[in-house]
């Protein structure tokens, strides 16, 4: 959510960051938040004097009784009856202006930074740096799900039994793999000085409406039925809202934490796209970075954070790109954001394994999170960044750490969480 300040003084710049991000839709929402925030001040202004006004008459009706002027004192109740009718009155009118204008504003997009690209959408994405060299090995690498059913570490079949499309048991070596890869981004993370977080992996409606749009959410979330609980699509979610209504202490700043949680998304419209696989799930495993910040370091973070991500999975012997998000793309609530993107030798492209985002003071100023400085308080700056998402992650992992016999390596850096398994084969037999 922006500063209802930009609509007053700068409408049109609020206009033209809309037209940025191809939402010509919203356009009208620019000028009647203006004329209600106008209404709104009169109602306040008004009411203030009413109150002033009232005050006054209720000193002059015990006057008047102590002097004996019944009738008058009674002339004056009766004003301030009335006076605190239209109190009432404006009151609610006030209400009603001020949940206008929050709806209003809660959809008008935020102002992103003015390095990000123009474009309509993720086909305009513009990719940034490569980090290591992407390889197509000599032999033809399989389709990820046969690579794991050959280790015998998936069974996408009794899951549909269990709970449908778009779930999967991993086993053996393969879940092995799958947790080792989750310890060691935990460890990655704390060793850059990141606090590690198990947060709550359901939260209120309030704590959503915080952290995301109206459109993200009825795509992600599910919700538990008969309860103000929504399952989190990402940790992130719910360590945002840990600091809801909080006045941080500066000194306490910056909050840098790492968070393991599972994951929960409807993934709306993906239904069909890599079927046989567990490429788009809807249960997931994630290890996430969130920092909360001073307004002038969150680029600093931003920079930070993304190269952490690149860092983890060069350690994997991935080859990775980042990409910067065109206009189009971005989120409603973010300023700026990247994909992290991992090589796939079999696809002989890449594809998306995190995504790096500042979103400004927007989360801040819809949970509430200040600091408070010098000349009063103020909204931080939230940041947030995959360290590790699994399946994908793990599918990266092993297009890129195949071997023509069939067999995974693991990379020295994994091999202490595989209790010093240095390659594991589809016959079971690993060696160390």
């Amino acid at each position: 959510m922006i500063d209802i300040k930009l609509i007053r003084e700068n409408p049109e710049m609020v206009k033209e960051n809309i037209k940025k991000k191809f939402q010509d839709k919203k356009l009208p929402l620019v000028d009647e938040v203006k004329e209600l925030d106008v209404r709104v001040r009169e109602v306040q202004v008004r009411v203030d004097g009413l109150k002033a006004d009232k005050n006054r008459l209720s000193g002059e009706i015990g006057k008047l009784m102590k002097e004996g002027k019944k009738e008058e004192a009674e002339e004056v109740k009766r004003k301030v009856a009335e006076t605190a009718d239209e109190i009432a009155n404006l009151d609610k009118e006030f209400d009603e202006l001020s949940k206008a204008i929050k709806e209003r504003m809660m959809v008008i997009p935020n102002i992103i930074d003015s390095s990000v690209p123009i474009g309509k959408d993720d086909s305009e994405n513009v990719e940034n740096e490569r980090f290591g060299e992407p390889i197509v090995p000599d032999f033809e690498v399989p389709y990820h799900a046969d690579i794991l059913e050959s280790l015998n570490g998936l069974d996408k079949e009794a899951a549909g039994r269990t709970s449908g499309n778009g779930f999967y048991y991993l086993m053996g070596d393969v879940a092995r793999v799958h947790s080792a890869m989750l310890s060691y981004a935990r460890d990655f993370m704390i060793n850059k000085g990141f606090t590690y977080c198990v947060p709550p992996f359901m939260i209120r409606s309030d704590v959503v409406t915080g952290v995301m749009s109206f459109e993200e959410m009825d795509a992600m979330m599910y919700k538990i039925e008969g309860e103000d609980l929504f399952l989190i699509g990402t940790s992130e979610h719910s360590m945002i809202g840990k600091f809801k209504d909080q006045l941080l202490k500066k000194e306490n700043l910056p909050y840098a934490m790492t968070s393991y949680s599972p994951c929960f998304r409807k993934e709306v419209g993906a239904h069909g796209i890599e079927e046989r696989g567990i490429y788009r799930v809807h249960q997931f495993e994630k290890q996430e970075m969130v920092v909360i910040c001073e307004p002038e370091d969150s680029m600093k973070w931003y920079e930070k954070m993304w190269n952490y991500t690149v860092e983890f999975f060069r350690s994997l012997d991935v080859p990775v790109r980042t990409l910067e998000c065109c206009s189009g793309d971005l989120a409603d609530l973010k300023v700026k954001s990247c994909d992290i993107e991992a090589w796939s030798p079999r696809q002989k492209t890449y594809f998306e394994v995190g995504s790096c985002s500042t979103l400004g003071d927007a989360q801040a100023r819809r949970l509430g999170i200040r600091a408070k400085g010098d000349k009063g308080s103020y909204y931080l700056h939230t940041l947030n960044n995959t360290v590790l998402a699994t399946p994908r992650g793990l599918i990266a992992f092993i297009e890129n750490n195949i071997n023509e016999d069939g067999s995974i390596r693991i990379p020295k850096a994994l091999q202490p969480y595989m209790g010093g398994v240095e390659i594991i084969r589809p016959n079971g037999k690993n060696n160390k």
